[in-house]
């Protein structure tokens, strides 16, 4: 990746820091219920998607930190749990063509489990310090379109009142700066912004200006049959 998100990368370690910050709070206040602890892995394994700038950040840090062999492992892990995941959207969505419910399959969906490829064999993030959003909130309490959720290891009590994060307005912000991103950019594809992937496609992703559809495509496309002759 050679195109310079400094800017982008800065606002989104933002809201990075009030994650955790919100994690300590709830933790230290709600300490008997918050169960999180090292090699506790049950949020590694749960399915979520990424937005741009969260892609983009998570790609970048994952390309510098890694080399060699240890590089080529996480890969292929990565390659595992990506194709993994498509045949699962892949079923999901032919059941929701089916007619099935769309909050069934989104239920079974959350139900599901990927190991992710960043989860060493000691069961510890390889990549705790750049770890995603979702995973820094995970074990208190959230709320997504209006429903709470929090880890099944916690001991939150179902119909108490805890402070809850609410994982739309953090979605909303995440989603204005990956629209700002590709507005800066001047991408040919508008809707860039409002493509999410799993964590195992932005590890395996090459973010190069073909990819974000930046710059004239014919002289893409010439540049790369010069560099192929």
């Amino acid at each position: 990746m050679d195109i310079d998100f400094t800017s982008f990368f800065k606002q989104y370690e933002e809201i990075l820091a009030m994650a955790d910050k919100v994690f300590e709070r709830v933790k230290n206040e709600n300490s008997e219920c918050v169960k999180c602890k090292t090699k506790c892995s049950d949020c590694c394994n749960a399915l979520f998607d990424l937005y741009l700038i969260e892609a983009l950040y998570i790609n970048d840090k994952f390309n510098k930190k890694f080399k060699g062999s240890e590089r080529e492992q996480l890969i292929e892990r990565s390659n595992i749990a990506d194709r993994t995941i498509y045949k699962l959207k892949r079923k999901a969505y032919k059941e929701l063509e089916s007619g099935k419910d769309e909050n069934e399959i989104l239920s079974k969906m959350a139900e599901e489990r990927v190991r992710c490829p960043l989860l060493n064999d000691d069961d510890e993030c390889a990549f705790y310090e750049y770890r995603p959003i979702t995973c820094r909130l995970y074990g208190i309490p959230i709320a997504i379109g209006g429903v709470g959720h929090t880890c099944g290891l916690s001991a939150f009590t179902k119909g108490k009142q805890y402070p809850t994060v609410n994982m739309e307005k953090i979605h909303d912000k995440l989603y204005e700066i990956s629209v700002e991103l590709v507005k800066k950019i001047k991408s040919r594809n508008v809707k860039l912004a409002d493509v999410l992937v799993p964590l195992s496609m932005a590890l395996l992703t090459i973010y190069n200006k073909e990819y974000l559809g930046i710059g004239d495509i014919n002289k893409i496309d010439t540049k790369e049959k010069q560099e192929g002759d």
